[in-house]
């Protein structure tokens, strides 16, 4: 497919490498309408917007992700040629920076549900064209989230360990947990449960769920919350 590219954009370029250093701000406010659901996002201290529910759960889901430090809501506005051959201008939802050493580039986010972009894809694609130009002349990523991205058995867990969140727990009961997986690196549920709660396992239980939900612990959230599940400390 042949690329368009944006006629302009509005937004700092970055050096190449400084790329995932956040640098911008959003360029359109959102506003309150009656189709969707809009509201601001408590991302570690920052208030991010959205203009629908499937936005805030995207938040949600990357905001447990260690690897990412920060999110800008409509971060850049691009204009492009649509296929009348006139021009518009577009607005990604999202860009997503990641830590220094993670490897990752920063990447820019359009969430959109299934059934729209697969309606009207044909119309949308110059308008994402341009914004995977763009993301590319920064040294960043363009990508569209919908669904099943977004809305899968992850999201199920981390809104299962929000449960825990503001448990009510003995600081040395927590540390103990803690000095025990620092000294393994890493250490299965079981073993932590047996060696600090056997006859209270629904206690440490919950003591091990807090301690991830603080993230204070970290585990590969896509692997089953079982007795096998490994956790380590969260650096």
């Amino acid at each position: 497919m042949q690329e368009i590219l944006p006629i302009a954009a509005t937004g700092r370029k970055m050096d190449r490498n400084s790329c995932n250093q956040p640098h911008l701000t959003p360029v359109r406010r959102i506003k309150s309408t009656r189709r969707s659901l809009s509201g601001v996002y408590a991302f570690r201290g920052d208030a991010v917007a959205y203009e629908s529910t499937l936005e805030r759960d995207f938040l949600q889901r990357i905001d447990f992700n260690r690897n990412v430090v920060a999110v800008v809501s409509q971060p850049v506005s691009l204009d492009f040629v649509a296929r009348n051959g006139r021009s518009y201008t577009y607005t990604p939802d999202f860009l997503v920076y990641f830590k220094p050493d993670s490897g990752l580039r920063p990447m820019l986010v359009e969430v959109k549900p299934e059934d729209q972009w697969r309606a009207k894809w044909r119309e949308w694609l110059p308008k994402w064209k341009a914004a995977w130009r763009y993301a590319s002349e920064q040294g960043w990523s363009f990508h569209i989230y919908d669904e099943s991205r977004i809305r899968d058995q992850v999201l199920e867990k981390i809104r299962f360990l929000e449960r825990f969140k503001r448990g009510d727990f003995a600081r040395e009961d927590l540390d103990a947990v803690v000095q025990s997986v620092a000294e393994m690196g890493v250490a299965r549920f079981q073993y932590l449960i047996a060696r600090h709660y056997t006859g209270f396992e629904g206690e440490g239980s919950s003591v091990i769920f807090h301690l991830l939900a603080t993230r204070e612990l970290d585990c590969d959230v896509s692997e089953s919350f079982d007795d096998f599940l490994e956790v380590w400390v969260v650096k």
